[in-house]
Order: C-alpha cells, then sequence, then structure tokens
C-alpha cells in the first residue's frame, strides 16, 4: 500500500473511532438524562402506590395546574359548551388538562352506557351492548365482565381514557326514560352487575365511573326536582347499590346527579358526598358533576365535589378567586386534585396511555350475542310454542316493530350510532338524532329466515291491525314484534306499549291463537293481552347482535335462562307512585332562573318547590308488592326455561352464612337455572317483605342434580340506625328461603344471628 493509502486508511480508522467515542458519549448521556428523569419522577414508577404517586405530583404542582384538573373544557358537537380546547375532545363528551411536564396526561372522556357514543359522527365504529337492564337480567358477573371489557377497548380504541357509563340508579320509578341504563330495581343485583361492569371496563386501563349519585330516578324535572327521602331508606336501598358497586369496581370516579337530595343539589350535597361517599365508604376517586350539574363554587366545593363539567363556569376563574380571597382553603384544593390524579395512577391510564386503532368488530358482535343470549326472559310459554318445531311449523307471520329491518335501541347520551346510520331510515338520512328513536340493522326477520331456510316466513309492518291478522290467521305461527322506546331528558307517559300496539296484539292473538310477542323494552310494560297470547319474549334493547341471539332462542339453540331485574306491574295503579311524573305547573322554571349553561340556578330549584316524596322508602320493586300483598304480572327474578327444575333439602349454616340447597333439572334439555336466596329479618322488625341475599347461575343436563352453596351476604340483613348514623346487623332467627324467583321460593330454614 502506497503512503498516501496508509495515510487515508489511518484518518478513516480514527473518524471511525471518533464515531464510536460519540455514539459512545451520546448513549452514555441519554442514560444519565433519562435516569436523572426517572429520578426526578419518582411518581412514574408503577411499583408504587396509587396513593404516593399522586401525593409525589400534588407537591409539584402550581396552584393553576391543580385548578386545571378540576374544570372541564366543552363538549364536541355542543354549541352551548365551547371552550378554547374543546377542539382537544375527540369528538367527545369532555377533555380534562393535564400536566405535560410530569407525563400527567389529560382526560380524554366519552358516554359509553352500553357502548361508545357518537363513533358514527366521529367517522368510526363502535360495538351496541345490549342494554345494562338487559345485561342485569342475566344475573351474570362474567356477562358484565364481557359487557365492560368491550366498552373499555373501544374507548381506548378512539383515543378516550375515560368512561361516563356504569348507571347503577335504582328503579323506584319504572316509566324513568333512563330506566334501560341502569340495572334493575335490587340494590344487590344492580350493585353486582354494574361493580362488575365497570371493574372490567377500567381494567381496560380507562377511568371508571359509577353513576349518578344519588336518587336520580326520574327524569321529569330532573334538573331540580327534589328527591326528599329518610336517611335510613336512602342508605337501605338506593345508597346501597351505589356502595355494592363501588366496592367492587373501585372506580376512578363517581359522577353526582342532577337532582336535589333532601334539599341540596347532588353535586354540593355534603351529606352524600362527603360523609357518605368520602368518610363512611372511603372513597378515594373524584367526584365528577353531571354536565351542567355545578351550582355554586365554595357550597360544591366544601361539599366534596371535585371536577366541574363540561366548563369552568364554577370551578375555573370563581374558584381561583375563592382560593385567593380566603374563601375556599387550599386543603380543599389539594384534596380535589389529589383525588383526579389518583383516579389517573389507578386505572393505569399514566403507565398505559391508549393507543388508537381500528377496532375488532367481529370480537364485539360475538360479545355483544353472548351477552344477549345470557339475557333474554321467557316470561310465557303455553302451550309450548318454543322453541320452533320446524317439523311443525311450516309458515310464519312477522308482525309489527320493524322487524324486517332491525331492533330498536336506547337514546339520550348512551346512544351508539348504528353503522349505516337508523336502518328505519332512507339511506344517508339515517344520522342519530337527540330524542328520536334509532334501529340498528339487525332484522329478526333475516335471522330467522337463515335459521329456519325451509319455513315460509312473511312480513307485515303491522302499521293496519286488520292486514296483519289476515297475514296471522292462516300461518302455523305468528310473532308480533312490539317495542317500546326509552332516552335521557324524558320519562314515558305510561307503562303500556304506545302507538296502538296494545291493539294490534290483540288483533293478530284473535286472529291465531299461537302468537309469541317478542318485546324490546327498556323497562316493564303493560299486558292487558296477556291471557290471550301463546307466548311472550322480553329482548330488552339487544344490541349489534340482537337479531342473532333471539332466533337462537326462538327455535331453541340456545335455552332461555334470564330473569327479571324489576318486577312487571299489572296495572300502574299497583306502582308506589300510580300517577306519572309531571311538574306542577307552578312549578315550572322561570327564564331569570336558568344560568347561561343552560342549568336551572339554585335558586330555580327552591323556588320551583317541585318535589318526589318516596314515602315508600326501601320497599322498592318487589319489597313494595309483598309488602302492600299485592302481585305482580311477572315478579322480580321470574323467567321461564324449555327445561323444569326442582328445588330440595336447603340447610343453613349460621356461623358461615351460608345456604345449601340441591337443584335437579326435571325436564329433557339442558339448561342453566338462577337459584336465587332470600332472607327476612327476625320477628319484630318494621318489615313486611323478604331482601335477595345472593344467587348463582348453576348449568344441568337432563337429570342431573347439584348441591348449591350460596353465601349470604351480610350487607343486606343489615338495618341502618339513622339515630346513631351507624348499620346494625339485629341478634334474632332470620328466615332464609330459596327458589326460582322472589314470589317463588319453596326452601326456608333458619339463620341465627347472635
Amino acid at each position: 500500500m502506497s503512503p498516501v493509502g496508509r495515510q487515508m486508511q489511518n484518518r478513516k480508522f480514527g473518524f471511525y473511532l471518533l464515531c464510536t467515542v460519540i455514539t459512545a458519549l451520546g448513549s452514555i448521556i441519554a442514560t444519565s438524562v433519562a435516569t436523572a428523569q426517572v429520578a426526578d419522577r419518582l411518581w412514574m414508577n408503577p411499583k408504587l402506590s396509587p396513593e404516593e404517586r399522586a401525593d409525589m405530583v400534588l407537591q409539584q404542582l402550581t396552584l393553576d395546574e391543580k385548578l386545571a384538573l378540576l374544570h372541564g373544557n366543552g363538549m364536541a358537537h355542543a354549541p352551548q359548551w365551547q371552550m378554547p380546547l374543546s377542539r382537544l375532545t375527540n369528538g367527545g363528551a369532555g377533555y380534562v388538562e393535564g400536566v405535560k411536564r410530569l407525563g400527567i396526561p389529560p382526560l380524554v372522556i366519552s358516554d359509553a352506557g352500553y357502548g361508545v357514543r357518537d363513533s358514527g359522527a366521529n367517522g368510526k365504529y363502535s360495538t351496541a351492548m345490549p342494554s345494562s337492564l338487559g345485561a342485569a337480567a342475566s344475573w351474570d358477573q362474567d356477562s358484565a365482565c364481557d359487557f365492560g371489557t368491550v366498552i373499555g377497548q373501544e374507548l381506548r380504541a378512539q383515543g378516550f381514557n375515560m368512561t361516563l357509563g356504569g348507571g347503577v340508579d335504582l328503579a323506584r320509578e319504572p316509566r324513568n326514560g333512563r330506566s334501560f341504563e341502569y340495572a334493575g330495581e335490587d340494590p344487590l343485583l344492580a350493585g353486582t352487575v354494574v361493580g362488575n361492569l365497570m371493574k372490567c371496563e377500567q381494567a381496560q386501563h380507562v377511568v371508571g365511573d359509577i353513576k349518578h349519585y344519588v336518587m336520580n330516578d326520574q327524569e321529569t324535572g330532573r334538573f331540580f326536582v327534589n328527591s326528599v327521602i329518610s336517611k335510613r331508606a336512602m342508605q337501605e336501598s338506593d345508597l346501597l347499590a351505589f356502595h355494592i358497586a363501588i366496592s367492587i369496581a373501585n372506580p376512578g370516579a363517581v359522577m353526582c346527579s342532577y337532582n336535589r337530595i333532601n334539599g341540596d343539589f347532588g353535586c354540593e350535597n355534603s351529606y352524600t358526598l362527603r360523609d357518605v361517599l368520602e368518610n363512611e365508604w372511603g372513597f378515594k376517586g373524584f367526584v365528577i358533576s353531571d354536565w351542567g350539574g355545578t351550582h355554586s363554587t365554595e357550597k360544591a366545593s366544601a361539599a366534596g365535589l371535585d371536577q366541574e363539567q363540561p366548563m369552568a363556569d364554577f370551578f375555573g376563574p370563581k374558584l381561583k378567586e375563592a382560593v385567593e380571597a380566603g374563601k375556599v382553603p387550599l386543603s380543599e384544593i389539594d384534596d380535589h386534585a389529589r383525588r383526579v390524579l389518583y383516579a389517573e395512577f389507578l386505572s393505569g391510564i399514566v403507565d398505559d396511555p391508549p393507543q388508537t386503532g381500528v377496532v375488532d368488530v367481529e370480537k364485539g358482535f360475538e360479545a355483544s350475542q353472548r351477552v344477549e343470549e345470557k339475557s333474554i326472559v321467557l316470561l310465557k310459554n303455553s302451550p309450548t310454542v318454543l322453541p320452533i318445531n320446524p317439523s311443525k311449523v311450516h309458515t310464519i307471520a312477522i308482525i309489527g316493530g320493524h322487524a324486517d329491518v332491525g331492533m330498536i335501541s336506547g337514546g339520550g347520551s348512551a346512544q351508539v350510532d348504528p353503522p349505516g346510520g337508523n336502518a328505519i331510515m332512507p339511506p344517508g338520512k339515517g344520522a342519530t338524532i337527540w330524542q328520536k328513536p334509532v334501529w340498528f340493522p339487525t332484522s329478526p326477520l333475516k335471522a330467522l329466515q337463515t335459521k329456519l331456510p325451509n319455513t315460509k316466513i312473511d312480513f307485515d309492518p303491522g302499521t293496519d291491525p286488520k292486514s296483519a291478522a289476515n297475514l296471522a290467521k292462516p300461518a302455523d305461527l305468528a310473532i308480533v314484534f312490539a317495542y317500546q322506546w326509552l332516552a335521557e331528558d324524558m320519562d314515558v307517559p305510561s307503562l303500556s306499549l304506545p302507538n296502538n300496539q296494545d291493539a294490534l296484539i290483540e288483533q293478530v292473538a284473535a286472529a291465531n291463537p299461537h302468537t309469541i310477542v317478542v318485546l324490546e323494552t327498556g323497562t316493564a310494560v303493560t299486558m292487558p293481552w296477556i291471557d290471550k297470547v301463546a307466548g311472550v319474549v322480553e329482548v330488552w334493547y339487544a344490541g349489534s347482535s340482537g337479531h342473532k341471539a333471539l332466533a337462537n332462542v326462538l327455535v331453541g339453540d340456545v335455552n332461555p335462562a334470564g330473569k327479571l331485574p324489576l318486577s312487571f306491574p299489572k296495572s300502574e295503579a299497583d306502582l308506589p307512585h300510580p300517577d306519572a311524573p309531571k311538574i306542577p305547573s307552578e312549578s315550572q322554571v322561570r327564564a331569570e332562573d336558568v344560568a347561561d349553561n343552560g342549568a336551572p340556578t339554585a335558586n330555580a330549584s327552591v323556588r320551583s318547590g317541585y318535589a318526589v316524596h318516596y314515602d315508600e322508602g326501601p320497599e322498592v320493586g318487589y319489597k313494595w308488592y309483598e309488602a302492600q300483598n299485592k302481585k305482580p304480572l311477572f315478579p322480580f327474578g321470574f323467567g321461564l326455561s324449555y327445561t323444569t327444575y326442582a328445588y330440595s333439602a336447603l340447610s343453613i349454616d349460621s356461623r358461615t352464612k351460608k345456604a345449601r340447597f340441591t337443584v335437579k333439572n326435571t325436564g329433557r334439555r339442558p339448561g342453566t337455572e338462577i337459584a336465587e336466596v332470600y332472607a327476612r329479618l327476625p320477628k319484630g322488625s318494621d318489615e313486611a317483605f323478604k331482601r335477595l341475599v345472593g344467587w348463582q347461575r348453576i348449568s344441568l343436563a337432563p337429570g342431573q342434580s347439584q348441591t348449591v352453596e350460596v353465601a349470604i351476604d351480610p350487607r343486606v340483613l343489615q338495618t341502618f340506625d339513622e339515630t346513631n348514623n351507624r348499620w346494625t346487623l339485629n341478634p334474632g332467627e332470620y328466615v332464609v328461603s330459596a327458589g326460582p324467583a322472589s314470589d317463588d321460593t319453596p326452601l326456608s330454614g333458619p339463620l341465627q344471628i347472635q
């Protein structure tokens, strides 16, 4: 090699050596910087508890950063709720600033009652699960978990990290327009189902939410109605449902309600927020207001509200002014901010922020179908018209309910956009509209045609009862699809089926005694035609795969096992409040009492004087009917099967508080039974009703027996001592009973409490 070549080679070697040294130094420097960042950000260590991490971050925050965690920044698609950062809502319900310099992400919030809201409007897709009330009819914790898991995963895929699902208000008023968003009339069932739903939803790393806390049991006058109820009654009913749900889910947030409770708004009620939720239950997450549900600054802050939504009318500049003026102590601000930070660390959104992606459509379909198949309730089947026998049923008349194109869904902020828009509207005109019924493109007619390819199935829209009866008369089987639509911000005027559907069913049943009614409802309905039809199937709001689930049940591929999560009355005259909620004319809100955010002011509520007195106390649903010696049309816990079951050999272990008994499948088909256990308080108590204390789902082959062991939940045996503000488990002999429904408990035995 020439001297010049050797010189060039040495220069190259020197250059490569220099690059290697620089690279190594860069790596060392980067590692040192990262180490310093970790050292500076000890709260980013996932091995620490959420409490420890929240406290560490809190110490680093300025006052303005703390306050930014305590209010929203507007809402997408809501002209009345716009702020400079509203564009960051991701098309969702709200946006709360994070603290970027400390690695604390913003909250990007979406409504998600039975699926992610506004996906269609945002150019995306969401699965519609069955309604929450439907999920409660499964009495199945696994189904509830599947429900929450799908929603949590789809929230993350769409870029959201907080949900606004988790409704657990009891069905005191079955005409409530949001009944479908809740889980029925019993605190143990409702709390258990919703608690497991939200536990699994939050496990997907989104901030969970339980709502609407509390006594938000009707929509009429919801912004200012005063729910009047004794503390004992509230503790043993509605509050108990929330306590059970929160204890299971451990949610990051609880949403306070619009209504007043014994005089004070839900979002500034020191008894429900500070005394009960935070002090008695030890809730560590944050209280978020319902949208427009904040009415004050100092009072709300002191009562325990942590975050105003969706604006900053009271917890923005006004809150800062109150702090600087000494009207709100800094310790309150720290408590509010700490709770928001705790929820972020608890839920995992700091360590595992959402990654946008494509929703797994098929997985959602399958999960929705599984939940719905467990939720369908067979209410009547005489003379055994179901399941459909193709060897005997050659012609079927399907009538009404737009069953040729789809199935109805629940409305309001829970509404999920169906793919392609509203199925009953022309293409291109099916946009989801507030308080307009929406059908999903889930045609029961087409699903049955697929299941029964050799059966002639015809359809009549049911708009002309005479035409429908003519179609039904020669058919081997007639199926009438009847619906009842519910939505937020309204209550139904009655529990009767709307749009003359009762008369339609009457005429079809008169023409064909083999008539089945399929109910698509969000709450109970009355059935003046019940003795004239052969079968009744309740499918609730059935979700994205409801047509397939229903077809499987109708043809017997799935044996129905659902049971009612609320009582169906014979008549509204049998309800604790026979008349539908109605605001007296003298209680209407005046224009001057409406705030800029559209919500009535505190003056409006007080001035209106509109109140609902829940004098029935803890006697909600089946407890009311039993205490009043009234027989409902269909009781809580009722549901038929294509097989039969027998109960025997009850024994009670007073030491372990467990009930043991045997359930046998006495029919010819495999099936799943929901065995229910109830208890009565000792003689001398002031109660004339039993309480649900536990249940178990058991799957049995024909002829198979199984010993069932059900733990008796002590929380629902206790009574609340209002004088001493404490719970009491009274000593004495409790009567424990077991059976297939609340009014059918053939087994009973004593439980001794010392």
